[in-house]
């Protein structure tokens, strides 16, 4: 296999989350799986490629989703794609998310915006064994109302009886009755063992930062909370060094990284 030469996959559906956000649903053209966690490198033919988690059911073989925000020249070029476009992908890369060691746990996920889109592929995972688990609290925070993605999976989030989802937005509209708030907002009186608890966090870097913060507070384990580090991510073989957060390779040794591994680099929130 060519590490460097993507195959190709075909979009055959494209749900607009938010005005910046779109998911595409693609068909590749050879067999292809990813572990939940996992990224891969999604190429625009002649004009250049960025790294993305799936946000699908790992279990899914004949297709998968990427959720992709539009924040440069690439990412614009992916929300002008289409229907029936063709584009390339290379991957799955990095490592992913252990859900087997989450087994007989109790489990805090906690995501910001466009965050939840790997987190989503990990609730499916999680969904699909749901009673391997003892409880799990899912706590999403987004700016405002509209940019809150995957509404409509929302009611579906929380069907599972051991499942409590808790939602809030920064700012509010005149239709908005939820929660009012930053995201940690939602970390207090969680119904769990706390000391042994396994976190999982994934979003902006602001919103991580304080995210393991407030967890660290409540008397998370650090070698409990797992982190999503996906920032500045390039050619996705550990060949450039964008991604270099001082002995790790993002891509490579990541980008499911344990706090506790990763505390004491200065820089893992720049």
């Amino acid at each position: 296999m060519n590490l460097y030469l993507p195959n190709k996959a075909t979009i055959t559906n494209i749900i607009e989350e938010t005005p910046t956000i779109k998911t595409f649903v693609f068909k590749p053209a050879s067999a292809f799986s990813f572990k939940t966690g996992q990224f891969i490198e999604l190429t625009y033919p002649g004009i250049g490629e960025a790294p993305f988690t799936p946000s699908s059911d790992p279990n899914k073989k004949d297709a998968f989703e990427v959720t992709v925000m539009k924040v440069g020249k690439v990412t614009e070029l992916f929300h002008k794609a289409k229907i029936g476009d063709t584009l390339g992908m290379r991957g799955p890369y990095g490592n992913g998310y252990p859900v087997d060691n989450f087994k007989d746990k109790e489990l805090l996920i906690v995501g910001g915006g466009v965050g939840l889109a790997p987190l989503r592929s990990l609730i499916y995972a999680l969904y699909n064994r749901i009673n391997d688990f003892k409880k799990i609290v899912i706590c999403y925070g987004a700016r405002s109302p509209q940019d809150i993605v995957y509404k409509y999976l929302l009611e579906d989030f929380k069907k599972p009886k051991n499942v409590e989802f808790r939602l809030t937005v920064d700012r509010a509209d005149n239709t908005w009755k939820g929660n009012v708030g930053i995201v940690t907002t939602l970390l207090d009186k969680l119904p769990l063992n706390i000391k042994q608890a396994i976190g999982v966090v994934c979003g902006p870097p602001i919103m991580m930062k304080f995210a393991s913060l407030k967890l660290l507070e409540l008397g998370f384990s650090p070698k409990n909370i797992h982190l999503s580090m996906e920032k500045n991510m390039s050619c996705g073989l550990g060949k450039c060094g964008h991604c270099r957060l001082g002995k790790y390779y993002i891509c490579k040794d990541g980008p499911v990284f344990i706090f506790n591994d990763i505390k004491d680099m200065w820089d893992i929130w720049d």
